[in-house]
């Protein structure tokens, strides 16, 4: 670790998230991450992307058929959300990404493309996930995979520089709190 890393402060705070150059808006399927996250985005002016856009064919079809991806197949998935984060970076872009990121090693794997992600967790229950993941058409995950979600996810540890949000709260008040 270099001497700017070491440097950076480990716990995110609200502040922390308006002056990300990344923001990573993180959380179990049916958390809230594309409407926060395209809502923050707009906000800051920050470029969007969204990381389901990025999972490939094979992974997209294994999900639709209830199958829940494992650290292997999520590996490709990780590093082209991560390659975009850091060409936004590069080409001096705030970007903020809607990425499940549920474990820690998947939040360490995109910081390795760009170290300065501040994550924003939005944190829902299953009862509430599984609500609206049943709710919700034309996406590809069924919602017999949010237990699958709930089993993998690590929350981000005091160590990581996150925020952690109660997703249920309105888009709007969620972002407006972000932006201080």
């Amino acid at each position: 670790m270099d001497d700017e890393a070491a440097a950076r402060p480990l716990k995110a705070g609200v502040n922390d998230i308006a002056s990300a150059p990344a923001i990573v808006v993180m959380g179990v399927a049916g958390s809230g991450k594309t409407a926060v996250g395209e809502t923050l985005a707009t906000a800051i002016g920050a470029v969007y992307v969204e990381g389901d856009r990025l999972h490939p064919p094979e992974n997209v079809a294994r999900m639709a058929r209830g199958e829940a991806l494992t650290d292997e197949l999520r590996e490709g998935w990780l590093d082209a959300i991560g390659e975009r984060i850091a060409a936004a970076a590069a080409d001096g872009r705030k970007v903020v990404v809607a990425c499940s990121a549920l474990k820690r090693s998947y939040r360490d794997r995109l910081r390795g493309f760009f170290p300065d992600i501040v994550f924003l967790y939005l944190k829902i229950d299953r009862a509430i996930a599984w609500r609206r993941v049943t709710n919700r058409r034309g996406h590809f995950m069924p919602a017999s995979l949010v237990d699958s979600q709930f089993a993998t996810l690590e929350e981000p540890a005091t160590d990581e520089r996150a925020v952690t949000i109660d997703g249920t709260r309105p888009v709007a008040e969620i972002v407006k709190e972000m932006l201080g």
